[in-house]
């Protein structure tokens, strides 16, 4: 279904703090306040006594402007929590009401890969099939690419030969994913660009882990009206089965002879609330930023009113508030479309003015619900050989 909001940004500058008086014409440049039915300052402790208030930011460029400023939004009592696109009591207009925690560093996938059931001598292929937005353009269903390796032979005796030193099958399959990709590859893409391979344990139950290596950050064009912040994840999946490859199947590697368990441990993600990001978001709602030239031209100098709060490499959380209009009756496009409104609120994470924030629409509108992803910090992984560092977790789908 199309969304008609009218969306307005407010980003808060870092170092700034949230207005504790005054009006909304007393703002500053760039500072963000809360403000009741009467534009008296809210505060946490005396918003839930409003019937609504508005968000607003001083501008630097005040030319037949004042503070730029939200629409009502109602204030709510026993809100309704639980999930992300909550309905609020009948004494607010509130519809959506959630929260999106930032993190800088996206999470790559990890997959392991063990339960192996190999025989000595057997012929064992590996296929990693690896899908991003830039891989799905430049390959069809993914870069796919297969390594396959002969199980080490064993001293058998008169017994006919049972399961392979998995150590040993591991090892080898590492050492030819470390090497050049095979087959046609003109444009010289090897494993190692897109992936970190491990062996942990030494024994029968050894693993196989793989891991995708984090995207380099795509260059920006110089162009301010273009669109420049691409976001991207990269997942891969991992076939592992009896026989040489095969490409009868290009949908998914040979489902037969499966002989050892791929497992994902850790889903990527995407970074969230990167000071890149919210500068896109800048780009793309200005025309509801200023009450005149609603278009942002590829000349810098024809954007007068053009204001960015963004201070690059913060990270910041994000508010999402989407509400109908206050007096029902006003404001509509047609007797079947009515315009609705979405403010989104960016402050630097963890700062004192993200704490204000959260306070103070908290106490207005209810606990809101957190849509950001885990956000992991970097350990060290401890492995028996090609010993690593990546980030680790248990993430099972």
């Amino acid at each position: 279904m199309a969304d008609f909001s009218l969306t307005t940004l407010f980003v808060v500058p870092v170092g700034s703090s949230i207005a504790s008086s005054g009006s909304t014409q007393d703002l500053t440049a760039g500072t963000v306040g809360f403000y009741r039915n009467d534009y008296t300052v809210a505060t946490a402790v005396n918003i839930g006594a409003a019937p609504y208030f508005y968000v607003a930011q001083g501008r630097s460029n005040t030319y037949l402007q004042g503070s730029k400023r939200s629409d009502k939004i109602g204030v709510a009592t026993n809100a309704l929590t639980g999930n992300a696109e909550t309905i609020l009591p009948k004494n607010s207009n509130v519809t959506e009401w959630y929260k999106v925690s930032g993190c800088a560093t996206p999470i790559t996938q990890i997959t392991d890969i063990g339960n192996w059931t190999v025989q000595c001598g057997e012929t064992v292929t590996v296929t990693l099939r690896a899908h991003s937005s830039y891989l799905d353009t430049l390959y069809f269903n993914g870069f796919t690419r297969s390594v396959t390796v002969q199980a080490p032979c064993c001293d058998c005796g008169a017994n006919p030969c049972t399961d392979v030193n998995v150590p040993a099958l591991i090892d080898e399959i590492i050492l030819a994913f470390q090497q050049a990709a095979p087959g046609n590859n003109p444009d010289n893409i090897t494993f190692s660009d897109l992936y970190q391979f491990q062996r942990l344990r030494n024994d029968a139950t050894a693993i196989l882990r793989i891991t995708g290596k984090p995207l380099t950050k795509y260059g920006q064009p110089c162009d301010v009206a273009a669109f420049p912040y691409e976001y991207d994840r990269m997942w891969f999946r991992a076939f592992v089965y009896e026989g040489p490859a095969t490409t009868a199947d290009f949908i998914v590697a040979d489902a037969c002879n499966l002989v050892a368990n791929p497992q994902v441990v850790q889903r990527a993600s995407y970074a969230i609330g990167t000071s890149d990001e919210i500068a896109q978001l800048e780009k793309n709602f200005y025309s509801y930023q200023a009450g005149y030239l609603k278009h942002l031209y590829r000349m810098a100098g024809y954007n007068g009113n053009f204001e960015s709060w963004v201070s690059a490499g913060t990270t910041y959380d994000t508010y999402y508030i989407k509400f109908n209009e206050y007096d029902k009756s006003a404001y509509q496009w047609s007797d079947y479309i009515k315009e609705d409104s979405t403010v989104i609120i960016a402050v630097p994470a963890g700062s004192a003015a993200a704490t204000s924030v959260s306070a103070i629409l908290t106490a207005a509108l209810g606990t809101p619900v957190d849509n950001g992803s885990v956000c992991l910090t970097t350990t060290s992984t401890s492995t028996t050989i090609w010993a690593t560092t990546s980030t680790t977790t248990t993430l099972v789908p």
